[in-house]
């Protein structure tokens, strides 16, 4: 069963990633929670957002931002309840708003009844659940996920007498994939949480899930992913699945091949250009970043993003492109993270400049796919360094200038990481109702766009283009459906002039429809941008009777 082109929401979505933990508290204790959710989902609707995905709120020992899930089946008790839950897929669907859930199942934690009966009982059927060695392997898997942080991915376990393997942090042992058992314990989650309303899962880690546990075997295996997509269409009209999978085109591909694997992938290839694009103030990154994507069905579609809840990946540029943007970007080690990342948020990288954000975000909705931005991003929020590793961007969100920026009355100390509270980024310089009240704040400017976003389906579902201008310093492109969307964006600090022969057409008529400032309408395809200037403009076809002069 094939979704028709009418029940593809994903690709017309706008998606808001939000952590419930340090959304809203409702009762005081310090911690978001549903029912805060909850209260806040006007602000959402209202802001334009028609897709909710949540970051884990599973039971959990909270080592590693909920990532390390004890009970699959349930709600931390600091959020709320499975009551609570369901209150708030009902709220947000009345608002026209789906739900995305994180499915994290490449790991557990250690403290999953899973893992602890499988370290006690070798002849449980739960031993089998996790990949167990008498003796350490010689040779290594994988890599581990955070080479930094571990110096491998076995961990010897005293109780079980033997070597459990672990990609992520020895806290995290690592689900034996291989198991049908594991298979339908899967099945079994998805099913739980598809009853309760989610509109789909974000595989975490999906790269990760194809690869084998064996030292023998070095192939990859997509049966898992196969049986997840099979088992979400039979059970679900238009639930899809979200790959969070990295690495070169030839790798990540291999998700969208055919229509039996993800319906979605994180463009992680083209995120990394365009902050080399940014860094260099160059159009031509964005270009290449584009033309590196492997095809894909009409059906299937990229998750574009500026910045999410991890840090900005740059694994994929080559050497001295990654030096480049933390040198631009990340001029401080502290600024880095895995000797691949940055660990800021998208404000502070841009240095504050209100241009240079404005041009980020116009690149994030005009490009085609599907945008999803951070919490916090409308308004934008900033880092704090001071916080160990991802932590620096998973602030609390920043209502008010109230405490705590109207995140939660309670004492600091109480709360899961301190809101900001000094600097240019502090929550008494950047809140919301603080620019629901300026008419040009960044957040009413947010609204406009999302609002374009949705207006021109092209974006999401039309057939895009690479245009060439003939000036390193600008990028430009167009989507094509019934109608067609051109867009412009100089990524310099200089005025420049560029000729775009789409926009001289003379059966077709331009209007244009968003841009950072008041500029002449273009004369035989002429465009002219001011500094990060950004200019989008739509084509209709000409009546007959203006294209032969009669009117």
């Amino acid at each position: 069963m094939q979704m028709k082109e009418k029940d593809l929401w994903y690709k017309h979505a706008i998606i808001y990633a939000l952590d419930v933990e340090t959304f809203q508290d409702s009762n005081g204790d310090g911690i978001g929670d549903f029912q805060g959710l909850i209260g806040r989902l006007d602000y959402l609707a209202t802001l334009g957002i028609t897709c909710i995905w949540l970051l884990p709120f599973y039971p959990t020992p909270n080592r590693d931002n909920g990532y390390d899930v004890m009970d699959y089946y349930n709600i931390d008790k600091r959020l709320g309840s499975l009551g609570d839950f369901a209150a708030f897929i009902r709220e947000a669907n009345e608002r026209g708003m789906r739900v995305l859930v994180d499915l994290v199942v490449n790991h557990t934690s250690d403290q999953h009844p899973w893992f602890q009966e499988s370290r006690k009982n070798p002849n449980s059927k739960f031993r089998d659940f996790y990949t167990w060695r008498k003796e350490k392997p010689k040779e290594q898997i994988a890599k581990p996920a955070f080479a930094d942080r571990q110096d491998g991915i076995w961990t010897y376990d005293e109780e079980a007498k033997a070597y459990y393997m672990h990609r992520f942090y020895k806290h995290q042992p690592d689900l034996n994939l291989g198991n049908p058992e594991v298979h339908k314990e899967i099945h079994h989650i998805m099913g739980f949480w598809l009853a309760l309303g989610v509109s789909g899962f974000r595989i975490d880690a999906a790269h990760i899930l194809v690869e084998s546990d064996s030292e023998i075997d070095k192939d990859e295996y997509y049966d898992l992913i196969e049986d997840m997509r099979d088992f979400v269409t039979q059970h679900s009209k238009d639930a899809i699945l979200l790959a969070e999978a990295s690495g070169p085109p030839e790798v990540v591909g291999k998700f969208f091949k055919g229509r039996d694997r993800m319906h979605m992938m994180f463009n992680f290839l083209l995120n990394q250009h365009v902050f080399l694009a940014l860094a260099q103030k160059k159009g031509i990154p964005i270009a290449k970043g584009l033309r590196m994507l492997p095809p894909k069905d009409d059906d299937l579609q990229w998750l574009n993003f500026l910045r999410h809840h991890d840090e900005l990946n740059l694994e994929d540029l080559e050497e001295p492109e990654t030096q480049e943007v933390f040198d631009v970007f990340a001029p401080d080690k502290d600024m880095r993270i895995f000797g691949r990342g940055i660990r800021r948020r998208l404000a502070p990288i841009l240095g504050g400049d209100r241009r240079r954000i404005e041009l980020a975000y116009s690149l994030l909705f005009s490009l085609p796919g599907t945008p999803v931005i951070q919490y916090g991003a409308e308004i934008g929020m900033g880092d704090d360094l001071s916080l160990e590793g991802r932590k620096s961007v998973r602030t609390p969100m920043q209502w008010t200038t109230e405490e705590n920026g109207g995140f939660s009355n309670a004492p600091v100390d109480q709360l899961p990481r301190p809101v900001i509270s000094g600097g240019a980024y502090g929550y008494k310089k950047v809140n919301v109702v603080q620019q629901q009240r300026e008419t040009n704040s960044l957040l009413n400017w947010m609204e406009r766009v999302i609002r374009l976003r949705r207006q021109y389906p092209e974006l999401g579902s039309g057939t895009s283009d690479i245009l060439q201008v003939g000036n390193e310093k600008v990028f430009a492109h167009s989507c094509e459906l019934v109608y067609t969307t051109v867009v412009v964006h100089n990524l310099s600090d200089d005025d420049v002039t560029v000729t775009l022969p789409a926009l001289d057409q003379k059966d077709k008529y331009m209007v244009e429809v968003f841009s950072n400032d008041d500029y002449d309408m273009p004369k035989k395809g002429q465009v002219e941008l001011k500094p990060y200037g950004y200019r989008w403009f739509r084509l209709h076809p000409a009546k007959k009777e203006n294209r032969e002069g009669k009117a």
